[in-house]
């Protein structure tokens, strides 16, 4: 019998809350958290029920503007803005700095809070806030020479960014944007992640970084957030039907944009036989559940290597440890090493498991099915938002698993038998973030690699994100506006030369950096 689980000292969610009332008791009241606007925290907003997809434990909800408050938020960012803008640099880089040395000083409480609200396992949690503090002492460190020759933009940046990595791409962006001159709005997403976002960003407004932080939904917000003519610059993170609605507006308003949308990222085997090294990365690739934007759950194989992939995929597929990210054996023990806890809520592990038994209903094959009685839980606990692993081969053209991105830990197998099918299935969502080829001969990649629609193809690795110099956009559907990473972020929200041509992806023109 598997040992009995209990939650770890200290890391309740009520533990978490009350260091947040002490960290930062300006920013939360003993039911809520406020809205940052105008320079201060505002008790407005209608505050939503939410709870943990962790256990269903009730947490913090978003408190939700109306459109005429944002709109005041908007303007008052602007003022912010313009006074921002002439704050000399080495005095705002100083003031990041703090920033930083704050986000560090209560790391483990941000991270405790991501485990929380949006279920990442704590090596996970951990690491999203350590990359966006590091990511941005990068550009603390070198912003002198990127800003050369540039200055702020007319207005405030808006920010709106789904709720999977708050801390690494949101705050990280937030942070950046201040650097380099100006103020910043941000939306909190509506699945998760408000607590995190409201203590980064109190530690940020006591330093001075003028920061705008706002709940509400996308249809009640979007008017200020994207249409408002104070806006200077609009940053968008998401699912491609909200990225279309955005794009529309802003290329109506000749608005500056950041769209970072969904694509299917794919992973091609061709002539390839370096199996042990494909299955030590399977597990990887399972980080976080798949609910990231450069997760592979699409693996497009030739048929004549299907036997060797799976001998190699299924052993693999088979350690992954999922389970309650907070539960271990003792109170004391070490926080559990696990791949993956939660999908972000029970809608969408209700969605999952739909799409998956309508496309084994129309002909797709199981492979593998993890089982719950594989996992750790708590006893008696709610595990509604739990998904075990699921791989199928072939899922039919009619299901969403067959061309759009699952979003939570499903794979899907396509069988290929030509050079040109392998293409065509690897760039079945048009256009993605990342994708990658395994084939033995570097010839055979230099080749077909070029007409792979994704912004990044690692040759027999995956690719990610990236950090610091490292650049990042997309192909197609899956990117509008400009390409950021390095010095290509800071070009994004500042004003260069007057003939400027951003790299990116834009109405009328593609520009590779």
């Amino acid at each position: 019998m598997p040992p009995t689980l209990t939650l770890k000292s200290g890391t309740s969610w009520e533990d978490a809350w009350q260091r947040c009332l002490t960290v930062a008791p300006e920013a939360f009241r003993d039911d809520r958290v406020l809205n940052l606007w105008n320079a201060a925290w505002q008790p407005d907003g209608r505050a939503l029920p939410a709870v943990s997809p962790v256990d269903g434990t009730p947490v913090a909800g978003p408190p939700r503007l109306d459109r005429a408050t944002a709109r005041q938020a908007v303007r008052a960012a602007l003022d912010q803005h313009r006074a921002w803008r002439h704050v000399p640099l080495p005095e705002r880089r100083a003031r990041v700095a703090a920033t930083l040395d704050a986000l560090a000083e209560h790391r483990d409480l941000l991270a405790l809070l991501l485990v929380w609200e949006i279920g990442k396992p704590w090596r996970l949690a951990c690491a999203d806030v350590d990359r966006a503090i590091d990511g941005v002492r990068w550009y603390v460190d070198g912003i002198d020479t990127m800003l050369e020759g540039r200055a702020p933009l007319d207005g405030p940046v808006s920010n709106i960014a789904s709720w999977n990595y708050p801390m690494s791409v949101l705050v990280h962006a937030l942070l950046v944007q201040a650097l380099a001159g100006n103020a910043v709005v941000a939306k909190t997403p509506t699945d998760g992640g408000v607590a995190c976002l409201t203590l980064a960003t109190a530690l940020a407004a006591r330093e001075g970084i003028p920061v705008t932080l706002v709940s509400g939904s996308g249809g009640e917000l979007s008017e200020a957030l994207v249409r408002a003519p104070e806006i200077g610059c609009v940053s968008f993170v998401g699912g491609r039907d909200t990225g279309a609605a955005v794009a529309t507006a802003v290329a109506d308003l000749g608005k500056r944009h950041i769209l970072e949308q969904e694509g299917l990222n794919t992973w091609g085997i061709w002539n390839y036989s370096g199996w042990d090294a494909l299955g030590a990365l399977i597990p990887k690739l399972f980080d976080y559940g798949k609910q990231r934007c450069t997760a592979y759950p699409r693996f497009v194989v030739q048929r004549s290597l299907f036997d060797a992939f799976l001998a190699a995929y299924l052993p693999a597929v088979r350690t992954l440890r999922i389970g309650h990210p907070l539960a271990v054996e003792h109170p004391d023990d070490p926080y559990p090493a696990l791949d993956f806890g939660p999908v972000i809520n029970a809608a969408k592990a209700k969605e999952l498991d739909d799409q998956v038994a309508e496309a084994i209903d129309r002909g797709a094959v199981p492979l593998h099915r993890g089982t719950p009685s594989d996992a750790r839980f708590l006893p008696g606990q709610d595990t509604s938002a739990y998904v075990q692993p699921v791989t199928l081969l072939n899922p039919p053209r009619s299901s969403p698993l067959h061309h759009a991105e699952p979003f939570g830990p499903v794979d899907t197998i396509v069988l290929v038998d030509t050079e040109a099918e392998l293409l065509a299935a690897m760039n079945a969502s048009n256009g993605a973030l990342v994708a990658t080829l395994s084939t033995d001969e570097r010839a055979t990649f230099d080749r077909l690699a070029p007409h792979i629609r994704a912004f990044k193809i690692g040759h027999g690795v995956p690719r990610s994100r990236g950090d610091r110099d490292e650049l990042f956009g997309g192909f197609g559907a899956s990117w509008r506006g400009a390409f950021v990473g390095g010095e290509l972020l800071v070009r994004a929200v500042t004003r260069g030369p007057a003939d400027e041509r951003l790299p990116g992806n834009f109405p009328d023109r593609r520009l590779t950096p």
